[in-house]
């Protein structure tokens, strides 16, 4: 790219905001949110480098700087798993079509997004393969083969694979139709010791989606409708994007024992009885990424929180030419090293590209080094979450960046924080119910009877779909907002990917 920059800056204590043409030619490529959020969010995705465009319709390429996110967030999130005692498997990718029948209300739930194998090479199977939408079937069937005493339980697997479904309507990261997940299968000897695996592993994505992506979620049960396909009880952590719109963030399944009666898995219980154990499974995808990209991004591209940015610090030199410059950037990228995931950008490309390009890909500090910075022994550190720049000491960078990332974070999370405050409404009767629906974004808060009916005539009319029930339950009314009987719980209610 040639140098377009017009770059005036005041080195030292006195800063002055840059001006340059690279800046505002590249903020021109990306649609503005309020223009059009979706071309916005697909601009990031392309523009920031995260993925690219398969040959294959409906999946995507995961480039490094989006595959870098994901090993953040698969690492974190796996050493999560491993202290609560969870051990990774693998199984295959293909399931027999035979086996896949025998948990009939499982295979109803995937049935229309399944991708079949008929030949192998140029001969027809003698049996259908179906690519794996997910793996419980395979895991009932390993377990049947493996457990056979009470003193095998608990079986706590995790997987981390990716899996196929045949989605019509595609988008990066939030629907494709190959995507990576980690999907966790556990057995227990009680139904009490499975409810509360349930329970933790709810928690733990909570947690996660809280501490680490710095998004604010709503925990809570899904509807006898909205819960997985033979499952007894599901789990959602629902967070609110940028537009308005809820996007499921990670589940958590409680089965029972159906799933083992279907697939004739039986243990010898204390009491020297033979019965069949009680399962769960839970999982998240690289849907994360895009929750991450809608719920902090801005028209300038990525914001990434710190704990899963690939690059926490960019060193960017003013005036590289000039003698000691470079050499002075180095040692300080080294020094930083031990400290964050930094990287020194020594390219030719003027200072003002560079920043707009760190910008675009949402590093959460950039460090800028110059001739008087160097002079006065400091540097001057601007925030990509709220673009305020402070004037630090280079001998104070090692207590500084650990404090400046760690504001970042907590300041991601509270403006994401305020964000669902300020676009969660309360709907005490069903005509408040569809004006709020037409005429605002966000989470609706609404009384529910319970009944199937009521839930399926909201969304008729509304649009909006129950995304919970939350633990924290509020009484706006004493009234279901749709048919006016008695409620039994206050529900989530949105439009959502």
């Amino acid at each position: 790219m040639k140098k377009l920059c017009c770059f005036v800056r005041k080195v030292g204590i006195g800063v002055k905001a840059p001006v340059f043409m690279a800046k505002e030619k590249l903020v021109k490529s990306i649609t503005s949110m309020d223009e059009d959020f979706a071309k916005w969010y697909t601009d990031v995705c392309i523009k920031a480098e995260l993925i690219d465009y398969a040959s294959v319709k409906g999946c995507m390429i995961i480039r490094p700087y989006g595959y870098a996110i994901w090993e953040l967030i698969q690492s974190q999130m796996d050493a999560r798993f491993k202290a609560t005692g969870h051990e990774n498997v693998y199984m295959p990718l293909f399931i027999p079509e035979s086996l896949l029948q025998k948990e009939k209300d499982h295979v109803e739930g995937f049935a229309p997004e399944v991708a079949w194998v008929t030949h192998g090479g140029s001969e027809e199977l003698e049996e259908r393969l179906c690519v794996r939408p997910t793996s419980e079937t395979l895991f009932c069937d390993h377990f049947k083969n493996i457990v056979h005493s009470y003193r095998d339980l608990p079986k706590l697997y995790n997987q981390w694979c990716s899996v196929v479904r045949w989605e019509k309507t595609t988008r990066p990261f939030l629907r494709s139709r190959e995507f990576l997940w980690q999907e966790g299968h556990t057995l227990h000897a009680t139904a009490e010791e499975a409810k509360a695996e349930t329970e933790r592993m709810h928690k733990i994505y909570a947690d996660f989606a809280e501490e680490v992506l710095a998004m604010p979620v709503v925990m809570g049960k899904k509807t006898e409708k909205e819960r997985f396909a033979g499952a007894e009880a599901t789990y959602t952590i629902e967070a609110l994007m940028h537009d308005g719109k809820a996007l499921q963030s990670g589940t958590s399944h409680y089965f029972g024992d159906g799933f083992s009666k279907a697939f004739d898995v039986t243990f010898t219980d204390k009491e020297n009885k033979m019965v069949h154990p009680f399962q769960t499974s839970w999982g998240t995808t690289t849907r994360l990424i895009g929750a991450v990209i809608m719920t902090h991004g801005d028209d300038s591209g990525l914001v990434l929180p710190p704990a899963i940015a690939p690059i926490q610090v960019v060193i960017v030199p003013i005036a590289s030419h000039k003698e000691g410059v470079l050499d002075k950037s180095r040692e300080v990228c080294e020094a930083l090293k031990n400290i964050c995931r930094v990287k020194l950008d020594d390219s030719e490309q003027s200072p003002g590209w560079k920043f707009a390009e760190y910008e675009m890909k949402g590093v959460p500090l950039r460090l800028e080094l110059g001739p008087r910075d160097i002079e006065n022994n400091c540097c001057v550190i601007a925030r990509r979450d709220n673009g305020e720049k402070v004037t630090v000491s280079l001998d104070e960078l090692e207590t500084k960046i650990p404090e400046l990332l760690k504001a970042v974070q907590d300041g991601l999370y509270n403006k994401a924080l305020a964000h669902r405050s300020e676009a969660t409404f309360d709907a005490h009767n069903l005509d408040e119910m569809v004006d709020i629906a037409k005429n605002k974004d966000g989470f609706i808060r609404a009384m529910w009877c319970g009944d199937r009916e009521c839930e399926d005539k909201l969304k008729e009319l509304t649009g909006v779909t129950s995304r919970c029930i939350p633990f924290e339950q509020e009484e706006i009314s004493d009234k279901c907002v749709c048919c006016g009987k008695p409620a039994k719980h206050m529900l989530y209610w949105g439009k959502a990917y």
